[in-house]
């Protein structure tokens, strides 16, 4: 029986049905599981945190390769089929946790990692909680993974990854504070149910410190910068010095001086800007 008779075996078993409201698109090539296994790098001694572990078919491929996989799975129902596969597999380093992981900083069995425990991140994420996922555990988890190994839909991997020309708030945001690669596209016919955009395999890893020393004022300093970041991506076709003028209510003389001062072309716009061009440009407002 292969991956996708089994899917469709066990959901018949349970009676679950995918729900698309909850991003519920099964994975059913073996092939690219590995593929995700091997661009986690994993070692005997890591401990991961999969998140929408769903049939448990990635799940049971990591606890083959560490010490420890702690499953979030937000669904009641494939929460309780998990632990029962798991249990008839013999399966003992996987603990299934089932709760919403951007409601979970402080419970256990997570405690530990959030509380200074180093462990990796392999989520393939339901597309509505990207940005929050992110901004979570880059941004406000004071215990950052070592790395993170996602299946994102193809089109959001690609504006994280972008380069000048073509950044957006979003690629700001990651790029800040980790390195983005996309490591693999994985077409829609891999699902079931088959969705209705093609999907990513991002390799995500953060840095050992986030930019410094133009942000060594710390978390309010982090506030500060992406409040200019998001001033200027307010208005996405005007030149960054409108949207700075208008969103600082200073003049636009004063806005461009303040963008010549960073070493920036005057007519420059928001997208164009990378990681280091928004750096220079905070230490000057």
């Amino acid at each position: 029986m292969n991956l996708f008779e089994q899917t469709k075996e066990l959901c018949r078993l349970y009676d679950i049905k995918p729900a698309r409201s909850k991003g519920q698109n099964f994975l059913i090539e073996e092939k690219i599981y590995d593929d995700i296994v091997e661009a986690a790098d994993l070692k005997s001694n890591d401990v991961v945190l999969e998140v929408g572990p769903g049939l448990g078919f990635l799940t049971a491929k990591l606890a083959k390769k560490v010490d420890r996989v702690i499953a979030v799975e937000l669904d009641d129902k494939l929460a309780k089929v998990l632990r029962t596969g798991l249990m008839a597999q013999g399966i003992k380093n996987i603990e299934v946790v089932n709760e919403n992981v951007l409601d979970i900083t402080d419970k256990t069995p997570l405690t530990p990692l959030f509380k200074g425990g180093s462990y990796k991140i392999v989520a393939n994420l339901p597309y509505n909680i990207t940005s929050v996922f992110l901004r979570k555990f880059l941004s406000e988890t004071e215990n950052k993974p070592k790395l993170m190994v996602l299946m994102l839909q193809k089109e959001v991997a690609e504006r994280i990854v972008a380069k000048p020309g073509k950044m957006s708030l979003l690629a700001v945001s990651v790029q800040f504070y980790a390195k983005p690669e996309i490591m693999q596209i994985v077409s829609a016919e891999n699902f079931w149910p088959s969705p209705e955009v093609d999907s990513a395999i991002i390799k995500i890893t953060p840095h050992p410190t986030p930019f410094n020393p133009p942000l060594s004022g710390g978390r309010d300093n982090e506030k500060d910068f992406f409040r200019l970041v998001k001033f200027g991506f307010s208005a996405k076709r005007k030149m960054l010095k409108n949207n700075l003028a208008a969103s600082f209510k200073i003049s636009q003389d004063e806005a461009e001086s303040k963008i010549v001062k960073a070493g920036l072309n005057s007519k420059i716009r928001a997208q164009e800007l990378s990681v280091d061009d928004w750096l220079k440009l905070f230490v000057c407002f």
